[in-house]
């Protein structure tokens, strides 16, 4: 118990105080994306490495991409037979390379948005700590 110095304590009351500089100190958690608000170094570290999966897929899906539009040339130009041939009048490298293409940007785009979505979500429950 402690009183005021040179003070009784009134009749019936007594005063109990604890000083919070005896008390041990508890370190105060900080959250993911308190880290990432605040712009520490790990929240830094944070985005940082989700930029690095978002270009690392952005790359990948790229060569993917180019990989099959040289696969497309290299079959118009060194396979004489589809080189030579015709659909309603229409060369087939035409066709390969004028219309097959479209296809193949769309399943590229597809692909990458849908790996960008899951790459961005785990960024985000992870932040969010569930």
């Amino acid at each position: 118990m402690s009183t005021s110095p040179g003070r009784p304590p009134a009749e019936g009351r007594v005063r109990v105080s604890a000083p919070r500089a005896q008390a041990a100190h508890i370190p105060h958690r900080t959250s993911v994306s308190d880290e990432v608000a605040q712009q520490s170094d790990v929240g830094e570290l944070m985005v940082r490495s989700l930029i690095r999966s978002q270009l690392r897929l952005a790359l990948v899906v790229a060569s993917g991409f180019i990989a099959s539009l040289l696969l497309c040339w290299a079959l118009v130009r060194w396979i004489p037979t589809v080189s030579d041939a015709n659909v309603l009048g229409i060369p087939v490298p035409w066709l390969i390379l004028g219309v097959g293409v479209y296809p193949v940007i769309g399943t590229c785009a597809w692909l990458y948005v849908k790996a960008a979505t899951k790459n961005e979500n785990q960024y985000r429950d992870l932040v969010d700590e569930k």
